[in-house]
C-alpha cells in the first residue's frame, strides 16, 4: 500500500510540477510589476485559467523553433522545478503514509516550490501567493483533523503559524535589510504545517531554515561571490527547513 501511495503522490507531483515554471516565469517580475504576459518572444500566454495554468512550452514559440519552446518560455531550471516537486511529494508520501495530513503537504508543496523558485529568480515572495498560501494551510489541515486518523493539531498548527511569524515580524523590525516582509508572510504558512506535529518540529524546522541560509550565505563569502551586506534570497530556505522539520515530525508520528 505504501508503495502505491508514494507513486501516486509522485505522480502528483510531476503533474502539478508542470505548471510551476509557466507561472514562476510569470510572476517573477521585478516590484511595481504585477506579472508577465507573454513569453521572451512576446507571444501571450493562453489556455486555462487566463493562461497561469499550463506548461511551459510556449506554443508560438514551438512552432518558430521546434523544440526550442519550452526553454524560451521557462528557461532551463524548468526541470529542475518539476523534479524536485516530484521529489518532494514522493519523500512527504513515505514518511507520512495514509494520514490525512498527507493531502495538505500533497497540494501546498508545488505552491512552496513556486515560491522558492520566485524567490531565488528576483528575491521576491509575491502576496498574491503567500497570503492566499498562509489561509489554505490553516483551512486545510483544519479540514484534515476533522477526518479520522490525523496525527497532529489543527489549534497547535494555528499557534505555530503566529508564533513564527511573530518571530520573523520581530527580526524584520530589528533588521528590515536583512529580512524581507515577503518572508514574514511566508512564516505564516510555514509555522502552521511545522505547528500541526508540534513546538518541536516547528523550532527544528524553522532552525534549519536559519542554518541552512547561513551554511549558504557564509559559502558565498567564502567563494568571494557576497559580504555581509550582501543579499540573498531566504525563502528557498525556509521552504527546505519547514520540509525537513515535517519529514521528522511525520516520520515521529508514525513510531
Amino acid at each position: 500500500m505504501y508503495a502505491t501511495l508514494i507513486a501516486v503522490s509522485a505522480l502528483w507531483g510531476a503533474a502539478a510540477g508542470l505548471f510551476v515554471p509557466r507561472a514562476a516565469y510569470r510572476l517573477a517580475v521585478e516590484p511595481g510589476r504585477e506579472r508577465l504576459d507573454a513569453c521572451p518572444a512576446g507571444h501571450p500566454f493562453t489556455g486555462p485559467a487566463r493562461g497561469w495554468l499550463g506548461v511551459a512550452r510556449c506554443r508560438g514559440c514551438a512552432d518558430e523553433a521546434p523544440g526550442d519552446g519550452a526553454h524560451r518560455a521557462a528557461g532551463p531550471a524548468a526541470p529542475a522545478a518539476v523534479a524536485v516537486t516530484v521529489t518532494a511529494c514522493a519523500a512527504l508520501a513515505a514518511a507520512t503514509g495514509p494520514r490525512p495530513e498527507l493531502a495538505v503537504w500533497l497540494l501546498l508543496t508545488p505552491v512552496a516550490v513556486l515560491l522558492a523558485v520566485i524567490d531565488l529568480r528576483v528575491h521576491r515572495l509575491p502576496d498574491r501567493l503567500t497570503l492566499p498560501l498562509a489561509g489554505a494551510a490553516a483551512l486545510l489541515l483544519g479540514a484534515a483533523a476533522l477526518l479520522p486518523d490525523p496525527a497532529g493539531s489543527w489549534p497547535a498548527a494555528l499557534l505555530g503559524g503566529l508564533a513564527l511569524g511573530a518571530v520573523y515580524f520581530l527580526l524584520f523590525v530589528i533588521h528590515p535589510n536583512g529580512m524581507g516582509f515577503g518572508d514574514v508572510k511566508l512564516a505564516l504558512s510555514l509555522g502552521t504545517v511545522l505547528g500541526w506535529y508540534g513546538w518541536g518540529v516547528l523550532f527544528t524546522g524553522a532552525f534549519a531554515g536559519f542554518l541552512l541560509g547561513s551554511l549558504y550565505g557564509g559559502g558565498l563569502m567564502i567563494l568571494g561571490r557576497a559580504t555581509r551586506k550582501s543579499a540573498i534570497p531566504f525563502g528557498p530556505f525556509m521552504v527546505s527547513g519547514a520540509f525537513t522539520g515535517v519529514l521528522l515530525g511525520a516520520l515521529a508520528a508514525r513510531a
